[in-house]
């Protein structure tokens, strides 16, 4: 393999994809970044938000939507990395501020102040946790309200991930009404409906504004014991949003006590069972409300070119995380083969590095560098690093000994010998690591959506949320595509890359 090829090759694909995304940031007016969680309510008010900052022109419309539950997207706000996302009252108290007192909007303004943050006074709907059951079943055993399950811990229960961790969730429901179910499960939120009514579980948490609530026959049980607080919708803030924006954020406080529970209970429907998009829902209620916008519900065209962008974004990723993993990957598996203990140290941290779910590597990398394709790209080059370290290892171990000895005997330096003898006969291991890395973290690029950078990971996280599955098809098809054209490019790099003497097919 020629080293020198290589290295040339990807430092001009990360100076290219670096120039390109400078390019895409200088912009001649400021960036108004608006995030969202990962479930349809969420998505719709920050589309909202979205569409309004745009018909005012005051700034430059970043959507990062879908980011994950609380913790990632507060923290979001919290490192700057967004300006804006919905946000319930309940939600603020329980797990932001970390209180069992019951605020009013006032107080709770008054404690955020304190870290630079603002709110919204009250949209207008109560969107509070609830526990949910088939309505057969739930008349069949006499259940009418939450304290009625103590006597039934064999029902099978799937919770959302959040609500199984948060205080206001399942932790703060159990101590209260003292439920011991024998089987908890953890379920995305869109996914739990279709389990639900398959009856693979029994119980699950809703929404109150759920639009899924009538068409699934579920029954809501009566909370007799007070335990879910208020849960108010609201927009929460940096201070200075409303300086540098004092049009939209007008615009946005114009909105309050606009969105009655009805109302979003509709939009929401309009979502999960109409499969409307995110535009088409916003444009319909600010349009109820006299609030026009600009024009830009995609169609055909627009779809087309929103896949190529997505493809764009998702190219950006993979290339750059590769470039770095190839060119520090191959030098620690050459050193790992040349030292042996300092090999196995090596070998270690990379395969470690591997046993971390993507999700927590994301989350953990958000403090340090915020969200978008930063943090993604550095998750994604330490996942890339273990079959590059480990093929490179490999393959220079697999050479017979005898070889080196004979070139040393020519009087060939250790560079030589490296360069002219051990890397090209190497060059099919490693160029086979490099292969299944690649391949690899196309697929794991996904999941860089959940820190908002981009690619295909958008559409089928948004999918999911609905359980669409041609929203989740538009994502999850293109991605596949993908990691075959990079397999066929490998194919052909095969014959430019590795000596001629190596490709002779073993008959």
């Amino acid at each position: 393999m020629n080293v020198k090829l290589c290295s040339r090759l990807f430092l001009i694909v990360c100076f290219l994809s670096c120039t390109l995304s400078a390019i895409e940031t200088i912009a001649g007016q400021p960036t108004l970044t608006i995030g969202s969680k990962r479930f349809p309510e969420s998505y719709i008010l920050a589309e909202i938000t979205a569409r309004i900052a745009e018909a005012t022109g005051e700034a430059k419309v970043v959507r990062k939507f879908g980011l994950g539950g609380t913790s990632v997207v507060y923290r979001a706000l919290e490192e700057g990395s967004i300006d804006i996302y919905p946000e319930y009252t309940g939600t603020i108290l329980r797990v932001i501020l970390k209180t069992d007192q019951q605020l009013d909007i006032g107080k709770i303004k008054k404690v955020l102040s304190e870290s630079g943050l603002e709110i919204t006074d009250s949209l207008g709907f109560n969107s509070s946790y609830a526990i949910a059951m088939r309505e057969e079943q739930a008349k069949r055993l006499g259940i009418t309200k939450i304290s009625d399950l103590r006597r039934h811990p064999q029902l099978v229960v799937g919770f959302t991930h959040e609500f199984l961790e948060r205080k206001d969730g399942y932790p703060g429901l159990q101590r209260r009404y003292g439920l011991h179910f024998q089987n908890v499960r953890g379920l995305e939120h869109g996914l739990a409906y279709q389990t639900i009514a398959s009856g693979q579980i029994d119980i699950m948490d809703v929404y109150t504004t759920d639009g899924k609530l009538t068409k699934f026959h579920l029954r809501m049980l009566d909370d007799d014991l007070d335990f879910f607080p208020r849960y108010s919708g609201v927009f929460l803030y940096r201070v200075e949003l409303k300086n540098r924006f004092p049009k939209t954020y007008a615009r946005l406080k114009s909105l309050e006590g606009t969105l009655n529970q009805q109302k979003m209970i509709e939009l929401n429907a309009m979502a999960e069972l109409q499969n409307k998009s995110w535009p088409e829902i916003a444009d319909y209620f600010l349009q109820q409300i006299e609030l026009h916008t600009k024009e830009q519900i995609p169609g055909k065209s627009g779809l087309v070119t929103q896949t190529i962008n997505l493809g764009l974004q998702h190219l950006f990723l993979v290339a750059i995380s590769m470039a770095l993993a190839v060119l520090i990957g191959i030098p620690l598996g050459i050193l790992s083969h040349r030292h042996t203990r300092l090999g196995q140290l090596v070998l270690g941290l990379t395969g470690v590095i591997q046993t971390i779910p993507s999700l927590a590597l994301f989350c953990f990398l958000i403090p340090l560098a915020g969200i978008g394709p930063l943090p993604a790209i550095i998750a994604l080059f330490l996942y890339s690093l273990l079959p590059i370290v480990r093929n490179t290892y490999s393959g220079l171990q697999d050479i017979n000994p005898r070889l080196n000895e004979s070139a040393s005997a020519l009087g060939l330096s250790e560079w030589e010998i490296l360069s002219l003898i051990q890397v090209p006969l190497a060059s099919r291991s490693i160029l086979s690591g490099v292969k299944t890395s690649t391949i690899i973290n196309v697929g794991t690029a996904t999941l860089a959506a959940l820190i908002g950078a981009g690619g295909y990971g958008d559409p089928i996280i948004s999918g999911l949320s609905l359980n669409h599955i041609p929203t989740i098809l538009s994502g999850a098809i293109p991605a596949a595509i993908l990691a075959l054209l990079v397999h066929a490019v490998f194919e052909l790099l095969d014959f430019v890359l590795v000596p001629k003497g190596l490709r002779i097919s073993p008959h």
